[in-house]
């Protein structure tokens, strides 16, 4: 039986602004570039009451908050804070797996620590980085990942929830289903159909049922419902893509496409910038309405430079894309992929202009 935790920084870009700036301290803060194509990448709490959200264009976030401060990102400075916060997590294992620069997966099933249990480490941890980093952590404590993450949301901010093993199945029959992973609003939808809405009706269908229906997914629904996740704690695994995708309500035609792939390069875009590394191919994904797959992909001279190029790579991609007259397309998605560290030298070679092996 694995002890998963799952550590969730509240509201991290924002909040280390709020500490560095004690003028932003209780105020709505934004953090993201003003302009008409920049897009939110963090917001604190006082702005999310009034409906901000991370990756919302920062015009609507905006008009719903014209009281907030806007602040650039600074990236280097939350990299530099996030390091700080890891080196808190391993104080206690040695298993931690980050998923981006303010949250981690941590398995002290076998702690370095002595203390009795993982609870106490969460709590150990969250006191820590109060302490130490003047911020503030929510944690989830559980017994696999899945329900690790699921328990992190739970109390957030500034929250610990524990979901123990005899209490699985309780905690998880009146959940919706759209709080399992995977599961958008056009699954929902179609789990709806079939008179599922909780988790605990979700239990009751046979696997096979939901294997025939959904494929593969199915049987990882089965699995979810049930509170099962073998996924093992995996340490410091490189970033190898972001991507972002979209399945419409109606299928729709290639020249439809622009604004939706637009609007999931910006979400790419702004979940790829919570990480250390850089990607330098743009992927455009496809998925016709009969399910067949089209990618297209561009691999610049250079990194994109900006959200701006990138946006621009990824509609341009629609050019490469035309298929039969009269193709309908059900899901688009796009992609940052091919990353590298900073300081690999193939990277540094891109910009001192020597050919990359």
């Amino acid at each position: 039986m694995r002890k998963i935790i799952h550590v969730d920084m509240d509201a991290f870009y924002a909040s280390v602004e709020q500490r560095d700036d004690p003028s932003l301290r209780g105020r709505p803060v934004v953090v993201a570039w003003r302009g008409a194509r920049s897009v939110v990448c963090a917001a604190s709490y006082e702005a999310r009451r009034f409906g901000v959200r991370s990756a919302m264009p920062a015009v609507r976030a905006e008009r719903l908050c014209p009281e907030a401060a806007f602040v650039p990102p600074d990236f280097s400075r939350y990299r530099t804070v996030s390091r700080q916060v890891r080196e808190i997590f391993r104080r206690h294992t040695a298993l931690v797996e980050p998923l981006s620069l303010d949250e981690a997966y941590l398995d002290v099933s076998h702690p370095l620590s002595d203390l009795p249990s993982a609870t106490a480490i969460a709590e150990s941890i969250r006191a820590a980085i109060r302490a130490e980093l003047q911020l503030t952590a929510s944690a989830g404590v559980a017994p696999n990942k899945f329900l690790a993450k699921i328990a992190s949301d739970w109390r957030k901010p500034d929250g610990l929830f524990v979901i123990r093993p005899a209490h699985v199945a309780k905690f998880l029959e009146p959940l919706p289903v759209g709080r399992l992973p995977g599961v958008g609003k056009v699954m929902e939808g179609r789990l709806a159909q079939m008179g599922i809405a909780t988790v605990g009706q979700l239990r009751l269908r046979d696997p096979g049922e939901l294997q025939d229906r959904f494929g593969r997914y199915g049987r990882r629904l089965h699995e979810l419902a049930h509170g099962i996740d073998e996924r093992s704690v995996e340490p410091d695994r490189p970033v190898q893509s972001v991507s972002a995708e979209d399945t419409f309500a109606q299928d729709l035609p290639l020249d439809a496409l622009a604004p939706h792939v637009e609007r999931m390069a910006r979400k790419a875009w702004t979940a790829s910038r919570k990480y250390e590394r850089i990607g330098r191919t743009v992927v455009l994904k496809l998925k016709t309405a009969d399910f067949r797959i089209l990618t297209r992909s561009h691999t610049p001279p250079l990194p994109p430079a900006d959200e701006a190029e990138f946006v621009g790579i990824a509609v341009g991609l629609l050019a490469r894309a035309a298929g039969v007259a009269g193709t309908r397309y059900r899901l688009v998605g796009v992609g940052l992929g091919n990353f590298a560290d900073a300081d690999d030298p193939r990277v540094q070679d891109l910009f001192t202009g020597t050919a990359m092996t």
